[in-house]
């Protein structure tokens, strides 16, 4: 049964903004007193937050999905949507969040760090929020936006003062279960230990937390054993202790070889940029099981050599606590060096946030077709605008076309070589397609028409003045005309009846 997990998936979708409402007030004697739709609430967002107390992954392993509450939806008289619930998920100090490109989102080192990995939706705003003294009573209302979906990858890497390495069976959860209060399971085959195991050390004054990494061993930063899966746990330590067995039985090895594939294994693995590498990392030498007369012996045999390497050394059983307060003093040192290093090295440099430079909002980008060029628009405003808009009305398709010609859009069309009639696409993948027709100005706030209608989209067939004046002129010339031709046939006539007189 899994009881540790330290890298998982999650599948989470953030809440859906709420549509607002399309109302008219109506008062005795007051039919339609004015638009009172209300605004759609937001959709929740989901939030990552480091929590000391929680230890590993394990509950997204059995439930990665994970999603927040949408908005609700906008009233009538100016009532707004309840706003989305937000969904809080803890992680453990340490974790770091990437996409699933591996780029690194956040790292959340500090307890009580929050980071809202998935935004909520937006909430689209009601008729009433629309309105405005040329638009006096809109008859449409804008769409709440989706939240964010998608995946993120959670990874933890274990904050630990000192880690403990070395091969299988070496010794190294027995180490951490003598000098503090851990219980990992023990037992005599290798690879007993299976995921990292945290302690807590008290060496007089100082207390530090040593951290016990499942046994390293030859081609483990090529994926053999279990090392390269745990290694990345070691990358947050500020010192390293080499644990070595003085009693193993294996033959071919020593501890001198065990210690010089460690070192080997360590040297492979690529830290990330701004860490130091963990082999310039402080560094002790622990040789176990000294409570064994030939470990003994064998231990008194390395020693010099090890020293003449650089490293510090102690002899320790686990099993009689020999040398194991000289060692855990001997960490508090170092940790204690480490942390008044780190107190008097000069503070970060201050982050300042600045406002954004102005930047276009849209950029058109032409694509070759079957059937000619398309012109596809993206950016954030036009996508959102198009996802706030209610294509089943016309005056909402209408509003839509007036702001993205206020933004620029239609300028910026006849730039890149668009004609009426060419395919334009707004967002990536299908988007909305649509046949542009250039707009000659924007007159939706003077509109007079029916609510819920845009005279633009229709086939005006009302005669302009200019054209009745026309047709009345044309009219009264063809009565004139015909007057003077029922008056000389007239006279023609009388010439006619006179001539026969005579």
């Amino acid at each position: 049964m899994v009881t540790f997990v330290d890298r998982v998936t999650l599948h989470l979708r953030a809440g859906k903004g709420g549509n607002g409402c399309v109302s008219v007030r109506r008062e005795k004697f007051k039919p339609l007193a004015g638009p009172d739709g209300g605004n759609g609430g937001h959709g929740g967002d989901v939030v990552l937050v480091s929590d000391p107390q929680v230890t590993t992954l394990l509950s997204y392993h059995h439930s990665p999905h994970r999603s927040a509450g949408n908005g609700g939806f906008g009233m009538g008289d100016n009532r707004s949507g309840a706003i989305g619930e937000s969904l809080e998920l803890t992680v453990p100090v340490g974790t770091v969040v990437k996409d699933p490109s591996g780029d690194v989102l956040v790292d959340m080192l500090e307890p009580g760090m929050r980071f809202v990995v998935a935004p909520g939706g937006l909430g689209g705003l009601g008729n009433a929020s629309l309105a405005n003294p040329k638009r006096k009573a809109p008859g449409f209302a804008l769409l709440g936006t989706p939240g964010w979906e998608g995946d993120v990858l959670l990874e933890l890497k274990t904050v630990a003062d000192v880690a403990l390495v070395g091969y299988p069976s070496a010794g190294k959860s027995s180490l951490i279960a003598a000098i503090s209060a851990a219980r990992p399971k023990i037992a005599d085959y290798p690879f007993t230990t299976l995921h990292p195991n945290l302690g807590v050390v008290q060496a007089g004054d100082v207390r530090f937390t040593v951290a016990d990494v499942p046994g390293l061993i030859e081609g483990a930063s090529e994926g053999k054993g279990l090392g390269l899966e745990f290694l990345r746990h070691v990358e947050r330590c500020t010192a390293l202790v080499h644990v070595l067995d003085c009693a193993t039985l294996e033959p071919g090895r020593d501890p001198l070889s065990d210690l010089d594939v460690i070192l080997a294994e360590l040297a492979a693995y690529p830290v990330p940029d701004g860490q130091v590498s963990l082999l310039e990392r402080p560094q002790l030498v622990a040789l176990n099981k000294v409570d064994v007369p030939e470990a003994k012996d064998l231990a008194d045999l390395v020693r010099p050599e090890l020293e003449a390497r650089g490293f510090r050394v102690f002899d320790i059983s686990t099993v009689s606590h020999e040398g194991l307060r000289n060692l855990t003093f001997a960490l508090g040192d170092l940790i204690t060096r480490h942390r008044v290093e780190q107190a008097s090295a000069p503070a970060p440099e201050r982050i300042v946030i600045r406002p954004k430079a102005a930047e276009r909002d849209f950029s058109v980008r032409v694509e070759g077709g079957t059937y000619g060029n398309i012109y596809r628009i993206l950016g954030e405003k036009p996508v959102r605008w198009v996802q706030q808009t209610d294509f089943q009305n016309e005056e909402a398709v209408g509003y839509l076309a007036d702001r993205l010609e206020r933004l620029g859009v239609e300028d910026q069309l006849f730039r890149s070589g668009a004609t009426p009639g060419a395919t334009v696409v707004i967002g990536e993948g299908d988007g909305i397609i649509f046949d542009w027709e250039p707009s000659v100005t924007s007159a939706a706030e003077l509109m007079t028409a029916p609510r819920g209608t845009d005279p633009r989209l229709l086939q005006s067939t009302r005669r302009t003045t200019s054209e009745r004046r026309e047709r009345y002129h044309d009219s009264m010339d063809a009565k004139a005309a015909a007057r003077a031709e029922l008056e000389a046939e007239r006279r023609a006539e009388r010439g006619q009846d006179g001539g026969d007189a005579e």
